[in-house]
């Protein structure tokens, strides 16, 4: 196959990377999470005053505690977005947009595994959250992971 001059030529890329990458975040999260759960049940610790803090809090409800009486639904559409971005993942030849994506894809499978083992039950587990910072919801490494991961698709997508 020809490639026209002054373009690269598009391979095929491996999905092992932005995948690790995910797992990583996966890893991460539920790590903190456990020590959140075991360190902050007493109460907040303030990391710099009050302007970060430690504060463990339960969310039974999606983004900024929307849709908290939905929980199985949100747990469900999650499968569905991480079997789609598994999918787009590997078939995306721009490393930006797929290691991207692995954040994306880190953060949904660590708050999805938050919903499926964590109290009160199957598909209605509350997602641990920790990270307190002002004017802000509480929220943790997974929702970091996500946000990063969202932000820089959004540049990506701006810049081309």
């Amino acid at each position: 196959m020809q490639v026209p001059r002054g373009t690269a030529p598009v391979t095929a890329r491996s999905p092992v990377g932005p995948l690790a990458l995910a797992g990583v975040v996966v890893v991460l999260d539920q790590l903190t999470k456990i020590w959140a759960v075991a360190a902050l049940s007493d109460g907040p610790v303030e990391v710099i005053g009050t302007l970060l803090q430690f504060r463990l809090t339960r969310n039974p409800g999606g983004a900024f505690s929307l849709l908290t009486g939905l929980t199985p639904v949100l747990a469900v559409l999650a499968g569905a977005m991480v079997v789609y971005i598994v999918r787009t993942t590997r078939r995306t030849t721009d490393v930006v947009m797929a290691y991207s994506l692995g954040l994306v894809l880190g953060g949904a499978v660590g708050n999805l595994v938050d919903r499926l083992v964590r109290s009160p039950g199957f598909l209605r587990g509350e997602v641990v959250d920790f990270i307190k910072v002002p004017n802000w919801p509480t929220f943790n490494i997974a929702d970091c992971a996500i946000t990063v991961g969202v932000i820089l698709i959004a540049i990506r997508g701006w810049r081309q």
